[in-house]
């Protein structure tokens, strides 16, 4: 697959990104979740007015049968606006949309995994749920990243063994920093919280920090940094794989740690909480595994080993500082008696709705799972 036409093209491009918009149009790019639970689509339509608020926005349709959601005799299904971040594609007054899929009988698709977390998230509105999550992501050679070959390794065999590469400085350590920087920036413009990145301990393979977000926010901003993530990529002529394991042997797997709180964790005694929530986390751990990926639990099967700083997929474990625990209470929250813990197990893959949603069940309202 040669990409190099990309470079010239960015050249031509630029030359119609700087036409002056007309002042009374807008552009809207409508974003979904697709029938796989893993893949965004977009649309774009205009507007003759720049929204303020979702409510403004008019509901729209797709073709469902083209995205895995829908059959061919009944294809169309809703986009309902429930996010509004700022473009930093096209810049002006363009917006992302992010969008709930809703089916031809008005409930939400099958896919739609948000509608059910933002009713849980109204009921325990109260305890002030915050959540942190670190996105762990691989980046892929354009050439050849329908073979899944990561950035900058050889085109037959492996680099040297993991150590030099977390958070790793030097074109021989870190590889696709331009789409890490690139992201980071997009991020901010469009409204996004992201609160960091880093290099990771498998060679291409990269984290970004989206963070604090309350509620529902959580899984919209982190959907919303994966869309703009690829985005950005693809200008690059770079693709990106969120595999929880895109390499088998001894590379580091890929996940979505999730720094989970609530105001008593967070107020003075908040370890007592935080301690609570862990044994209410032990006792739904099955049922967490089987929803912290989008296969079942069949991707953390292959993550969650037990080595490469992962618990094991079949046993709850929680310590101080351990991260080969599935839940760790940071020294600095330890040692300061109030604070979060930290989810090691939802894989890179995972729907951020389904993991904060989980988190809230269990250690909220004390649901047995």
């Amino acid at each position: 697959m040669d990409l190099s036409y990309l470079s010239s093209n960015a050249s031509v491009m630029a030359k119609y990104r700087d036409l002056k918009q007309p002042d009374d149009k807008v552009q809207c790019m409508y974003v979904w979740i697709d029938g796989s639970g893993e893949n965004m689509r977009a649309k774009t339509r205009t507007l003759n007015f720049v929204p303020k608020s979702v409510e403004e926005l008019p509901i729209w349709d797709f073709d469902g049968s083209s995205t895995g959601q829908s059959e061919g005799s009944n294809a169309d299904v809703y986009l309902k606006p429930v996010a509004i971040y700022k473009d930093p594609f096209r810049g002006a007054n363009n917006k992302l949309i992010l969008c709930e899929t809703i089916s031809y009988d008005k409930k939400p698709n099958f896919a739609n995994k948000r509608a059910s977390c933002a009713e849980v998230m109204k009921k325990v509105a109260d305890s002030q749920p915050w959540f942190g999550i670190e996105q762990e992501y691989s980046l892929l050679s354009g050439k050849n990243g329908i073979n899944k070959h990561p950035l900058g390794w050889p085109e037959n065999g492996f680099l040297a063994p993991q150590g030099p590469y977390y958070c790793g400085v030097g074109a021989h350590r870190a590889f696709g920093r331009d789409v890490v920087e690139a992201h980071y920036r997009a991020c901010m413009y469009a409204g996004i919280p992201i609160s960091g990145e880093n290099a990771e301990v498998m060679p291409s393979q990269w984290e970004f920090q989206v963070g604090p977000s309350e509620g529902i926010n959580a899984g919209d901003d982190v959907w919303m940094a994966r869309f703009i993530l690829e985005r950005v990529a693809e200008d690059f002529g770079i693709a990106v794989t969120f595999d929880p394991k895109l390499i088998s042997g001894d590379w580091n797997g890929a996940g979505a740690h999730t720094n989970f709180s609530t105001k008593a964790m967070r107020g003075p005694g908040g370890i007592k909480h935080i301690e609570e929530a862990i044994e209410h986390l032990r006792v739904n751990h099955t049922a967490h595994i089987s929803n912290y990926d989008p296969k079942g639990g069949a991707d953390n099967v292959r993550r969650l080993t037990g080595r490469h700083e992962t618990g094991s997929y079949d046993q709850f474990s929680a310590g101080v500082a351990n991260r080969g625990a599935s839940v760790r209470i940071p020294r600095r929250v330890f040692d300061q008696g109030f604070g979060y813990l930290e989810d090691r197990r939802p894989a890179s893959n995972c729907d951020p709705y389904v993991v904060t949603e989980y988190l809230v069940r269990s250690s909220i309202l004390k649901e047995k799972l």
